[in-house]
């Protein structure tokens, strides 16, 4: 390894550059010299030793003389699966524990080994079981893979999934979202990526200083980290739960055939496995936490060298009031992911849905009154919908002033075994649509999809085994890209638009307003634009109508005549806090949007603007004029 990273870095100096072939050409040179069993060289071993020596071989860091761009270089060549990053934050999902659901939706799938709706074979549930749904050991061990692939991870977003989040204990919601910022917190020592390796080699004072507690002692922090990861691995041996997924699956596999016959339902296997399991009540004991320790965590976030930049809840729309949303935000929550699937009150029923159409709209009126961005789920060929049917829901659903989402997951139905919608297939009631069909009916969704909504997904994570009927492909987005692109189909949505990595001069950016109504705001989108067409940043601007306030006044947190900034994102690949590159990110187009939100609301007759802030963000709103207030950040315009 010593010898093929000498031979990259005299590469980089010699052409000041490393593209994905070069870096192939000298692998493959110095795989050709192996011989035997000796292990051959790939990509993914590169950046993980490039930290190990930076962080274990002093004198062999120091014999490279690796300046801050030939870092730079090759942090960008070595880094592994760059899109994950591109949006400008490292995204983390996390699972809840096994839970009973209140829901009864017959497409679902009933895996007794996760929340309900989740697969096993689902990487993020993999990744869950493998840490025992301990939310603080999920958060460690992504940000460790995250940094030996390249990325910098000082910006986070969590997404937090399993189901229906309300429907678990408040305490263990508490518990969840403390051990979530904690770890976050005791990996101070462990940021990695790109501008990360530059920065550290040159000492980066100033950097560091602003980091909080990252400036005390980096390796102390790493170290009690790797001491607590470690604890809580023997805890959950000591109780007898296991991380093997080749155990868990034997010890349900009894209880999984009964569901899968219909004989138990997912409820009460649930309850059976966990609940009444002794490992489990006893683990249960312990996850438990109230809002002082959690805001305890918050405030330490702040100004930590991994700062929650944006936390996601997955929850049901009919769970949804002002009770629940309040809590939602005091925990630091950004945006509510919710399972709309259909908008026809006839649809909703026949697949088991508990939420009608009116009851739904409520709940995003609400969410939007709250601040907080609208994710939803919705679902193409659903038992009792055919092509046309789904064409017109969903340019409804993404035009409707009664909707307008922010994001959309765009899901076609596929067949799990087990599910109620299995017996309904073999009965001939369901039938997945042909590729073809498939393909035309997404181009038409993403056609009518609006400037100001993002449309997140295409596809489930599912395994193509676990799927019995359906579309099986995982580059269903791609296929539909492709078709658009033969057809010329005109695309406004946001992540067909992003600017991802590419490089960006500002001063070539122009500032474009959207103006958009729903039932209760009027929403300004304001975007920055390349030449290219391509969007580099955006801010939601919510004008809530001061009538819904003072009607809602009881379960809101506002007044009327208050603005809400709901959003603000820059793009560009995750750059490291105060490290500023060729992307959109760290070039003050952030503050420009801000400003110019302000401006428009005090033109609209608005005397407060509040911001929805993360916990990781709280300190860049409060250099801008912002002031701390029980559930929001506020400026006087």
């Amino acid at each position: 390894m010593e010898e093929l990273f000498e031979d990259i870095i005299e590469h980089v100096r010699r052409r000041g550059s490393l593209e994905e072939k070069e870096l192939e050409r000298i692998l493959a040179k110095h795989n050709r010299r192996t011989r035997g069993s000796e292990r051959h060289f790939a990509k993914k071993h590169l950046f993980p030793y490039l930290l190990k020596v930076r962080d274990r071989e002093p004198g062999r860091w120091r014999a490279w003389s690796l300046s801050d761009a030939e870092l730079e270089i090759l942090s960008r060549a070595l880094r592994m699966k760059p899109r994950r990053t591109q949006s400008g934050v490292a995204t983390i999902t996390v699972l809840t524990k096994p839970w009973p659901c209140s829901g009864a939706c017959r497409y679902c799938p009933c895996d007794v080994r996760m929340p309900k709706s989740y697969l096993a074979d689902e990487p993020a549930c993999q990744r869950a079981e493998r840490n025992c749904f301990d939310p603080y050991l999920q958060v460690a061990s992504r940000l460790t893979a995250l940094r030996q692939m390249g990325h910098a991870t000082d910006k986070l977003e969590i997404i937090v999934l399993g189901g229906t989040f309300a429907d678990y204990p408040t305490a263990y919601q508490l518990w969840f979202m403390r051990e979530v910022f904690r770890a976050a917190n005791d990996a101070q020592g462990s940021a990695g990526g790109e501008g990360e390796l530059a920065r550290d080699a040159a000492g980066a004072g100033a950097n560091r200083a602003d980091s909080g507690a990252a400036s005390a002692d980096p390796a102390a922090s790493a170290g009690a980290l790797a001491r607590n990861v470690a604890k809580r691995r023997a805890l959950y041996r000591r109780l007898g739960i296991s991380p093997a997924p080749e155990e868990n699956a034997a010890r349900c596999s009894p209880t999984q055939e009964q569901v899968d016959a219909g004989a138990l339902s997912f409820n009460n296997a649930i309850r059976r496995l966990y609940q009444e399991d002794p490992a489990w009540q006893q683990a249960a004991c312990g996850q438990t936490a109230d809002w002082e320790s959690l805001e305890a965590e918050q405030r330490g976030n702040e100004t930590a060298r991994h700062r929650i930049v944006g936390l996601v809840i997955e929850t049901r729309p009919d769970t949804v009031d002002a009770t629940s949303l309040g809590r939602f935000r005091r925990m630091g929550c950004t945006k509510i992911q919710m399972g709309v699937q259909a908008i026809d009150d006839d649809l909703l029923q026949v697949n088991g849905r508990n939420a009608g159409v009116e009851r739904m709209e409520k709940a995003f009126e609400l969410v939007r009154a709250f601040g907080f961005k609208t994710h939803a789920h919705f679902m193409v060929n659903l038992l009792g919908s055919d092509p046309a049917r789904d064409e017109d829901a969903f340019a409804r659903f993404v035009n409707d002033p009664a909707w307008l989402p922010d994001e959309v997951k765009l899901y076609p139905c596929a067949l799990i075994a087990g599910t109620q919608l299995e017996r309904d297939w073999r009965e001939g009631k369901w039938t997945p649509y042909e590729e073809e069909t498939l393909v035309r009916v997404l181009v038409a969704d993403v056609a009518a999809t609006p400037a100001h909504t993002r449309i997140s997904r295409m596809i489930r994570d599912f395994s193509s085994t676990d799927i019995v009927a359906g579309n099986k492909k995982p580059n269903l987005r791609q296929m539909v890209e492709e078709r658009i692109a033969q057809n010329g189909t005109p695309v406004r949505e946001i992540r067909y638009r992003e600017i991802s990595g590419e490089a960006v001069a500002p001063e070539d950016l122009r500032l474009e307003t959207v103006p958009y109504e729903t039932t209760n705001t009027s929403e300004r989108f304001l975007q920055w634009v390349a030449p290219s067409g391509r969007i580099a940043g955006f801010l939601r601007l919510s004008l809530p109508h001061p009538d819904y306030v003072r009607a809602h006044a009881a379960e809101l947190h506002i007044s009327p005549r208050e603005a809400m900034i709901r959003e603000v994102h820059v793009y560009g690949a995750a750059a490291p806090l105060h490290v500023q590159g060729e992307a959109a990110q760290h070039h003050g187009l952030g503050t420009a949007l801000i400003e110019e939100a302000c401006q428009l609301a005090r033109d609209a007759g608005y005397k407060r603007m509040n911001v929805i802030s993360a916990v990781g963000t709280r300190a860049y709103y409060r250099a801008r004029g912002f002031q701390d207030g029980p559930l929001y950040q506020q400026r006087i315009l």
